[in-house]
């Protein structure tokens, strides 16, 4: 992330103000509307299919060791996406 100085688009009243509170010290300002994680790239969806992969593989009878092998991710890791995969079935919902 990258930071523009408070002097360029902050009116002097307002940093000094600021600086009662935090002098000399990088703070962080959240933009006002959020976007969803996944919006201006397309990880969301790779993630999706790749979650949706290993759940159909596990289905298919593979074990949690050669799910975690095959996709390169731990087998906590495996669990992690087989118990969301499986509650995203049950409750007819997208996961990521």
């Amino acid at each position: 992330m990258s930071y523009i100085k408070a002097e360029t688009v902050l009116p002097q009243e307002l940093i000094e103000t600021i600086q009662q509170y935090v002098d000399g010290k990088m703070i962080y300002i959240p933009c006002k509307e959020k976007q969803e994680w996944g919006t201006t790239t397309s990880a969301k969806a790779f993630f999706r299919e790749r979650n949706e992969r290993i759940y159909e593989t596990y289905k298919s009878g593979m074990r949690l060791c050669d799910l975690a092998r095959s996709f390169s991710l731990s087998e906590k890791s495996i669990q992690r996406i087989l118990r969301n995969q499986r509650h995203a079935v049950s409750e007819g919902i997208e996961s990521i």
